[in-house]
């Protein structure tokens, strides 16, 4: 009798703990961030679909939107995504690496995630004077009642995720004294604890963290002539974590609580036209990065100074080695990178040495083409891979081959600014869903098994 009182009494603390249990396991379905919770391009739902249906995909909900690169970010029921409103009468310049002064706003929309319903959006004006002037670049971060946006033009804002008010702002060209770099601000900010940590530029403010609930600015460091496009991500060597910025001067480690400079590894040549795009990635104590130009640097961190393990020789566009990525994070599985080239060219390569094992154009643009492009997210023991022609793919991949099992036409790609019509929006996924997006409409797709 005294067990079942004492299970009687402890019954609301049992239910408490399994429904807690459940709001945590739903809340792991979210895309709250750049390539998802934990910013490693990982979709970790089970009772996906093995397969498309000939059918074609099930849309749950498509609505009209503007001009952007911004993928969707899924939180707690609302999805948010940033969009390009031009002015009446203009448009964008027939060459996109046109750079004038072309007048618009700049949208933050939260939508209903069950039916895509504007719950409400925000609005500012903001020309651009940018290349490539489709929109806003980066992904919206969702974190504890906050929705945090990073506009082309440097507005950094802090809005209620619930009501959409404004409730903190920073202009980084007014703040820090800089320009717009020549395709926008386009480092994805980093939630991490108390802080938001951003990409900015110039003297001494390359990387700022700002305190995420005032907006009051907590730190700011590295400086360098142009602070590229990769976000920030920490990782952690040698049980210390560390805060890596990487920009076309150098890579640097950084202390992410306080802003000390751990170590920085100077890049020469220094990494043309600015184009530090892809987010590094860590496997143990080695970090791999890559660009369009330069090409690959893989680097092992350990003790006071990383060191080389290996890098491409070549700057150039076409003859290239290693791997010469454009936008697409890379890859890496168990000693092997798996990443779309310079031309398009989605390549197998090893790990430590940067060897070429086989290539093919089957998941990014289907033939070469400059920038050729394709996201990567895994998921279980195959990977989701949206191609710049609006498709997404389930594939496998292995050191042997790339082996396609199944692509759905998800949406049409309008963006042209690349002189062919394309779609360089990272997708989310969430809620055995897909939310994908182009320069005319978002849509999300059911995935979800027996659909």
């Amino acid at each position: 009798m005294k067990n079942l009182c004492s299970l009687a009494v402890n019954l609301p603390a049992v239910l408490y703990l399994v429904v807690g249990l459940s709001i945590s396991e739903s809340r792991a379905d979210d895309w709250p961030q750049w390539l998802g919770p934990k910013r490693d391009a990982v979709w970790r739902e089970t009772g996906i679909v093995e397969k498309f249906l000939s059918d074609g995909p099930k849309y749950r909900w498509r609505i009209p939107l503007g001009g952007g690169f911004s993928g969707p970010a899924v939180a707690k029921g609302r999805v948010y995504v940033m969009d390009r409103q031009l002015a009446s009468g203009v448009s964008n310049p027939s060459n996109a690496f046109s750079r004038g002064e072309i007048p618009g706003t700049e949208r933050v929309l939260c939508l209903n995630e069950a039916d895509g319903k504007i719950l409400w959006q925000h609005e500012y004006e903001c020309a651009y004077t940018v290349s490539y002037a489709s929109g806003p670049r980066v992904t919206p971060a969702v974190d504890d009642g906050r929705v945090y946006t990073l506009g082309t033009e440097g507005n950094l804002l802090c809005l209620d995720a619930e009501m959409g008010t404004v409730l903190w702002s920073h202009d980084f060209r007014k703040d820090y004294g800089i320009k717009t770099p020549m395709w926008g601000f386009a480092g994805h900010p980093l939630v991490d604890g108390n802080k938001l940590i951003c990409l900015a530029g110039g003297d001494g403010s390359v990387a700022v963290a700002f305190d995420k609930k005032t907006g009051r600015e907590l730190w700011r460091a590295l400086s360098a002539k142009e602070p590229g496009y990769a976000p920030p991500m920490i990782y952690e060597f040698g049980g210390q974590r560390q805060l890596i910025l990487w920009h076309p001067e150098a890579v640097s480690a950084l202390d992410p609580e306080t802003g000390k400079i751990l170590w920085t590894h100077p890049l020469s040549p220094v990494v043309r036209a600015g184009m530090t795009i892809p987010s590094p990635r860590q496997v143990g104590d080695l970090l791999f990065l890559t660009s369009f130009y330069n090409g690959s640097l893989l680097l092992r961190v350990k003790g006071p100074q990383p060191t080389v393990v290996w890098a491409s020789r070549k700057v150039s566009e076409m003859d290239t080695d290693g791997l010469h990525s454009v936008m697409s994070t890379p890859w890496i599985e168990n000693g092997y990178i798996y990443s779309p080239c310079s031309y398009g060219q989605f390549r197998c390569l090893k790990l430590e040495t940067g060897e070429r094992l086989w290539e093919t154009f089957a998941p990014t643009s289907g033939k070469s083409q400059r920038w050729g492009n394709t996201f990567i997210v895994k998921n279980g023991d195959r990977w989701f891979l949206f191609s710049e022609q609006g498709d997404l793919i389930i594939a496998k991949l292995s050191p042997e081959k790339y082996e396609e099992i199944s692509r759905v036409h998800l949406l049409d790609p309008t963006n042209r600014d690349p002189g062919r019509p394309v779609v360089w929006s990272h997708p989310a996924f969430a809620n055995k869903s897909v939310y994908a997006r182009n320069d005319q409409e978002i849509v999300c797709v059911s995935l979800a098994e027996g659909r």
